[in-house]
């Protein structure tokens, strides 16, 4: 490996994870990385680091549902177990507590998620500013054309 590449790949992820668990810019740590609820911003506000990259899609949204299911399914059996409730006041205490843990977790796992996309340089952070799109290599890069492999 070059050295160029070598310092290219040095980014730690778990203070990026951490920023991002924040909803804080992964580089500076200070600048907020979301604009809205969930709408990332396209550069930090602080430090200029470009954000535009992410590709969060459905990551977060996947990552809330096995956290709250895992949670509170034992605690929903627990709770009519222990305490025999009417199945209402069941589910509508259990139905509020999902709801609020889910708007508290989706917004802290996609800032999580685009860390470590940061972190690992993924999507589009961080290329080399040498690199356009006719000299990338790998299996996403685009594939010759017809005409042009004959």
């Amino acid at each position: 490996m070059r050295p160029a590449t070598e310092a290219l790949l040095d980014r730690p992820a778990f203070p990026a994870m951490k920023n991002g668990w924040r909803r804080c810019c992964p580089n500076c740590g200070s600048g907020p990385m979301l604009r809205g609820y969930l709408k990332v911003r396209d550069a930090c506000p602080v430090c200029g680091e470009t954000l535009s990259g992410h590709r969060a899609d459905d990551g977060p949204a996947y990552l809330t549902i096995l956290i709250v299911g895992h949670l509170m399914a034992p605690l929903i059996l627990w709770a009519y177990v222990a305490y025999r409730p009417e199945p209402l006041a069941l589910a509508a205490v259990f139905s509020v507590g999902c709801v609020g843990l889910s708007l508290y977790l989706l917004p802290r796992l996609k800032g999580v998620i685009v860390a470590i996309q940061w972190a690992k340089r993924m999507h589009g952070f961080g290329e080399a500013p040498e690199q356009t799109s006719q000299t990338r290599t790998g299996p996403w890069s685009k594939a010759p054309s017809v005409t042009q492999q004959r």
